[in-house]
C-alpha cells in the first residue's frame, strides 16, 4: 500500500470515527447547544484537523503539510463568512433553535458530497487544461474586488434567492416546520416543510461559496489530498463554529475585506506563477502564502473588534444561548 493510499485510509477512518463521536456523544437530537458545548465541539474539529496536519508532516513531509495548513486556514476563514449567510437563512425561515443542529448536520453532509464532486471535476479539468488556472486566477481577482467593495445594501435575502424560487415553483411547500419533520402530508399528498427548504439552501449556498474557495485552495496547492482534506475538515467544523459564533459573527465587519485581500493575493499568484517559480522556491512560496493568510484573517478580525462600523445587522438571538 502506497503512502497516498495509507493517508487517504487514515483520513477516512478518522472522519468516520469523528462523525460517530460527534453525533453520539457531543450532539443530542432536539437539544439546544450552549456556548460551552459549541466551544468543545470546535476544539474537537480544529484539533482533529491539526492532528491530521501533524500526520501529513510525518508521512508526506513539511512542504505538503504546510500547504494543507494554509488551505485549511483559508477554508476555515471562508467558513466564518458562510455562517453569516446561514444566520440569515435561519432567520428568514424562522427555524426553531432546537432544530438548528439537525438541519445544519444534514445540510453540511450534503454540501460535502457536492464539494467532492466539484473538486473532482475541477482537478480533472486542470490536469487536462492547465490554462484553466489562469481563468481561476482572474475569477479570484474579480471576486476579491467585489467582496472588498461590497456594501451593506447588497445583503443576501434568502427568500429572493434563485434556489428558493426554484423550489417554490416546482415543489409543494408549506409555511411551517412540520413539528421538526422535513416532509408532511397535506390533503393526502406529500409537502415539504421550511426545514427541508433550509437544508437544501444550506447545501446550495455552500456550493456557491465553493466557487470561490476551491479555486483559492488550488492556488495554494495542486495536491489532491490537500484540496480534499482541507475542504472537508473545514466544512465539518461549520456546525460547531455556527453555534460558537452566531452571536458574534455579525461583529466581524471587516472579515470580508480580509478574505478579499487573500483571494486577490492568491489570484495574482496563480496568474504570475510561471515567473514566481523562476525566482522563489516552492517552500518559500508556501511560507509566504501561510503568512499572508494568517495576517489578513487575524488582522481583519482584530480590526473589527476595535473599530465599529455602522449598519451592522442585528443578531437573530438577543437572548442568552448558554
Amino acid at each position: 500500500m502506497s503512502v497516498d493510499q495509507i493517508t487517504y485510509l487514515v483520513f477516512g477512518i478518522v472522519l468516520v470515527l469523528a462523525l460517530v463521536f460527534d453525533l453520539g456523544l457531543l450532539s443530542k437530537k432536539g437539544q439546544t447547544v450552549s456556548i460551552k458545548q459549541a466551544l468543545y465541539q470546535t476544539f474537537f474539529w480544529v484539533g482533529l484537523a491539526l492532528a491530521f496536519f501533524v500526520f501529513v508532516w510525518v508521512e508526506k513531509g513539511q512542504g505538503l503539510a504546510l500547504e494543507y495548513l494554509s488551505a485549511y486556514l483559508m477554508e476555515w476563514s471562508l467558513s466564518i463568512d458562510n455562517i453569516f449567510v446561514f444566520i440569515l437563512i435561519f432567520s428568514a425561515f424562522s427555524v426553531k433553535e432546537k432544530n438548528y443542529g439537525r438541519v445544519l448536520l444534514i445540510g453540511i453532509l450534503m454540501a460535502i458530497v457536492f464539494r467532492i464532486i466539484f473538486i473532482t471535476v475541477g482537478v480533472a479539468l486542470v490536469e487536462r487544461f492547465h490554462w484553466i488556472l489562469y481563468v481561476f486566477g482572474v475569477f479570484l481577482l474579480y471576486t476579491g474586488y467585489k467582496m472588498f467593495s461590497a456594501g451593506d445594501e447588497e445583503e443576501f435575502n434568502p427568500q429572493e434567492s434563485g434556489v428558493y424560487k426554484f423550489m417554490k415553483k416546482f415543489l409543494p411547500l408549506v409555511p411551517h416546520d412540520g413539528e421538526g419533520r422535513f416532509v408532511v402530508r397535506e390533503n393526502g399528498k406529500p409537502a415539504y416543510t421550511t426545514l427541508f427548504v433550509v437544508v437544501i439552501m444550506l447545501a446550495a449556498i455552500d456550493l456557491v461559496f465553493a466557487l470561490d474557495s476551491i479555486p483559492a485552495v488550488m492556488g495554494i496547492s495542486r495536491d489532491k489530498l490537500v484540496i480534499y482534506t482541507s475542504n472537508i475538515f473545514a466544512v465539518l467544523g461549520l456546525r460547531s463554529l455556527f453555534f460558537l459564533l452566531r452571536g458574534a459573527v455579525t461583529k466581524f465587519d471587516y472579515l470580508q475585506q480580509g478574505i478579499a485581500i487573500v483571494l486577490v493575493f492568491i489570484g495574482l499568484k496563480m496568474l504570475t506563477e510561471h515567473w514566481i517559480n523562476q525566482w522563489v522556491s516552492k517552500p518559500v512560496q508556501v511560507f509566504i502564502s501561510l503568512g499572508v493568510i494568517m495576517v489578513c484573517i487575524s488582522g481583519s478580525i482584530f480590526y473589527s473588534i476595535f473599530i465599529n462600523r455602522k449598519g451592522v445587522p442585528p443578531d437573530i438571538n438577543d437572548k442568552s444561548i448558554s
